[in-house]
């Protein structure tokens, strides 16, 4: 073959394999809508087809098993989160970082807004995948996990290593839930809501002086039904672990030793089941913040005493709360419903932040932005029950909490 035959072939080669990636890269962004429509397990190879204007066995083309590509989908966020934070690891301080990783995640967001970027797929129905496939995810979040840790630093005392845990994990269930609450927002102002974020994750939401000395509050209530909380409870941990098509109810039977008839005495159907375990939990958030508002004190001891409390419930065995993560598997006006009560909490957290402010025991901050970390927070602490059991519950509780009671770079936690 003479070199310009070949120059020629390379090109063309070059071409085809530029047109099969620009293809792959499709079909993975319509796969990741899929996902964060309708969970991993609820995608369908039909669905995404049709998303990216192909026929079904197209699909199959490029990725065999349906499980291959929610895998990838998968893994070009975890790519991309690694691609994030060694961007941020460049700075010279932790908060110079935390700042820098926050600022791309804006910057995505802002970008996906706009239609120049696709939405990457969110990571909470990664559990739910079988084998080998979910061994290597599995991984590769732990490799996000430490990566993120490292923003603070490799080295220093368990507790430290403890304490950058618990930042760590705070700090990512925060830039996953951006894309929950940030679109109320207009794309110009995105900045000073970047700001305002990077205020309270820099000095916290307590004022100056403020204490940690919380008091759990009493949430025990008598059962309406006996064995529903805890039906709900088992529904609630595996739904939590597993994503909600990937908790069946012979699952959920199976985990209390009963068969798949008790279920449907409990309750009709499994959309009703998860309405329920929703129901279940924010009750809980909400009776903790009237029991809070209820005891008094400083509207800091008050949003303390709420935090404390719940946090409490999340690492215990009367735990966890139903993480919003399985409102992508309920029909559209049932989710509508949920976001509806999960919004009326956190307007609830802002008034509280509002009075507070006003008060001078909490920050000048921005409430409503607070309130919405603070319930990304809450709502992901069931992931740290590992992690907390490695310590007196107290201790657990504090360094969680103290992420934003005084922000991720404040270690007055480690003295107590």
């Amino acid at each position: 073959m003479n070199a310009p035959d070949k120059i020629a072939e390379e090109k063309g080669q070059e071409g085809g394999t530029k047109r099969f990636q620009a293809k792959r890269d499709a079909i993975l962004a319509a796969a990741a809508d899929a996902i964060n429509e309708q969970s991993a397990k609820g995608m369908t190879f039909a669905d995404v087809a049709r998303r990216v204007g192909l026929n079904t066995t197209s699909v199959t083309y490029y990725f065999k098993r349906k499980e291959d590509l929610a895998a990838a989908a998968f893994e070009q966020t975890l790519d991309k989160l690694r691609e994030m934070l060694t961007d941020a690891m460049r700075e010279p301080t932790p908060e110079a970082r935390v700042a820098r990783y926050l600022t791309i995640n804006f910057e995505r967001l802002a970008a996906i807004q706009r239609g120049e970027e696709k939405a990457l797929a969110i990571l909470s129905d990664l559990r739910a995948m079988d084998g080998d496939l979910k061994r290597e995810l599995l991984a590769g979040w732990r490799d996000v996990f430490r990566m993120t840790r490292n923003l603070w630093g490799s080295d220093g005392s368990r507790a430290e290593t403890d304490l950058r845990g618990a930042r760590a994990h705070v700090l990512l269930e925060n830039t996953f839930w951006l894309t929950a609450w940030m679109p109320r927002y207009e794309i110009d102002e995105y900045p000073r809501v970047l700001a305002r974020l990077i205020q309270v994750f820099t000095h916290g939401i307590a004022a100056p002086g403020a204490q940690w000395e919380p008091h759990l509050l009493d949430l025990e209530h008598d059962e309406p039904e006996p064995g529903r909380e805890a039906f709900l409870l088992a529904a609630t941990r595996l739904i939590n672990e597993l994503g909600y098509r990937g908790a069946s109810v012979q699952k959920i039977a199976s985990e209390l030793n009963v068969t798949k008839g008790s279920f449907y005495h409990h309750l009709d159907a499994k959309d009703e089941l998860v309405i329920a375990c929703y129901k279940r939990s924010f009750d809980i958030i909400a009776d903790a913040q009237k029991l809070a508002e209820e005891r008094g004190g400083s509207h800091w001891q008050r949003l303390e005493n709420t935090i404390a409390t719940l946090l409490d419930v999340q690492f215990s065995e009367r735990g966890p709360l139903l993480r919003t993560t399985a409102l992508s598997g309920l029909p559209p006006r049932e989710r509508s419903t949920m976001i509806d009560r999960s919004n009326r909490i956190a307007r609830r957290y802002a008034g509280m932040l509002s009075d507070g402010i006003a008060e001078g025991s909490i920050r000048a901050i921005d409430p409503l932005v607070a309130s919405q970390a603070m319930m990304a927070m809450q709502n992901a602490a069931f992931d740290m029950r590992k992690w907390a059991s490695t310590m007196p519950r107290e201790k657990a509780v504090a360094f969680y909490a103290s992420t934003l009671a005084y922000g991720l770079f404040d270690d007055r936690v480690l003295t107590l």
